[in-house]
């Protein structure tokens, strides 16, 4: 079968990665001149099942408040004259109570726990190489009484079979001895072993290289415009080069899948929300941090790849603005040189903001859509990286009729 797939994203390149492994003639469209170049680019580089909570919880209400009179939030709401914001918006405090924050959260470990499994067999079957890390993560906290609340918060995944190790401060400076001058900084971390870092860039370049070679037909700096719909099916996908056909169209467009979507008259609670990152080089290989993590009282996440560290934070409400300013990666900065001293050249950063695909639950979207030669595999949000591999592998056994490695309630369109 001929299958064309919008986007070559993380997710975007393993789905067609998975749907050639089985046999199909795969054409993937990239508005992009090369893979991972959007919302793949410039992501924390955590492969961190360890911190699949949702974002919608009882405290994010009170979070997006405070952000209308004060930036230092982590989740930040900005008004627009927008109304899929304030829809998408009321969907997400729809799941802000315990109970949903609690499903959502289960949902999203047993969905990035697999994909890191997936992640590993890949990258056995292709010797893909991105600057990978596993030596768990690192989930500081400074001072006793968030330690405490992390500690308890921990229960629901540790519950549920992950992996999870508290550490005080002496443990944490002897797992990772680049926190050593910041010893004031850290009361204590819970860690998750079995949690990694890596290029999620560079991994996606390297498979769909790959990919090339064995016969998947990349489409590179080709915008899908539309997609047209006649007597119920997907006819083409109309692109800036024309239309592109196939016999099955599967939707991997990130942020602006929703949009694409509307066109067929699917309305999908995908909404675009901005996170920054900031990247600079290592100039003390001996001092950087080798173990990935994040600051929690700062939410500021870190993560090295080889001669580089990457920093991320926030997460904002602001439609599809990708522009940015210094001032806006002041704090992650800040918070790194307090942790990590002169490791890096502070000097050079290198500022990105980009767009993650959110559902109101933070789980993806994967399998049908309500035509009948349309699939979708959308909406990974913050964790795309983590979830991606595991996610395609469902996607293509969705695809193909065969039964799920894991339970899909939750992830499907039909069961939302």
């Amino acid at each position: 079968m001929r299958v064309v797939v919008i986007g070559a994203g993380v997710v975007g390149v393993t789905t067609a990665y998975e749907l050639a492994r089985d046999g199909h003639e795969v054409v993937v469209i990239e508005r992009g001149e090369a893979p991972g170049r959007e919302t793949s680019w410039g992501n924390a580089g955590l492969i961190a099942p360890g911190h699949s909570y949702t974002w919608a919880s009882p405290k994010a209400p009170a979070m997006l408040v405070k952000s209308l009179v004060s930036k230092d939030q982590a989740l930040r709401f900005t008004p627009r004259l927008e109304f899929e914001l304030y829809r998408w918006s009321l969907l997400f405090l729809r799941n802000c109570t315990a109970e949903r924050a609690r499903t959502n959260t289960l949902r999203k470990l047993a969905l990035c726990t697999y994909s890191q499994g997936r992640l590993h067999e890949l990258t056995a079957e292709t010797g893909v190489a991105y600057d990978l890390i596993s030596k768990g993560l690192l989930y500081c906290y400074r001072d006793r009484e968030s330690f405490d609340a992390g500690v308890a918060h921990m229960g629901i995944l540790q519950d549920a079979g992950r992996t999870m190790q508290v550490l005080d401060t002496d443990a944490v400076i002897a797992l990772e001895p680049a926190l050593a001058g910041a010893r004031s900084l850290v009361a204590g971390a819970i860690l998750c072993p079995d949690d990694e870092s890596g290029d999620c860039s560079a991994f996606t370049a390297g498979v769909a290289e790959q990919l090339a070679t064995r016969g998947v037909e990349f489409r590179y700096s080709t915008t899908a415009h539309a997609i047209v719909e006649s007597s119920g099916r997907v006819q083409h996908v109309e692109t800036s080069r024309g239309p592109v056909e196939g016999d099955a169209y599967v939707l991997c467009a990130g942020p602006w899948a929703a949009k694409l979507a509307r066109g067929v008259g699917l309305r999908l609670p995908v909404y675009p929300i901005k996170g920054y990152s900031v990247t600079v080089p290592v100039i003390d290989a001996a001092a950087a941090p080798d173990v990935g993590g994040v600051d929690e009282n700062k939410l500021v996440a870190w993560a090295r790849f080889g001669d580089r560290i990457r920093l991320t934070s926030t997460a904002e409400f602001a439609g599809y603005d990708t522009t940015h300013e210094p001032s806006d990666f002041t704090v992650m900065l800040d918070t790194a040189k307090l942790l990590f001293g002169d490791a890096c050249d502070w000097s050079q950063p290198t500022y990105w903001a980009g767009l993650r695909p959110m559902t109101p639950e933070g789980t993806p979207i994967i399998g049908a859509a309500r035509q009948p030669n349309m699939w979708l595999n959308v909406g990974h949000g913050h964790m795309g990286w983590t979830m991606s591999c595991g996610s395609a592998r469902l996607f293509a056994d969705m695809f193909a009729g065969r039964a799920t490695d894991i339970d899909v309630t939750g992830l499907t369109l039909a069961s939302r």
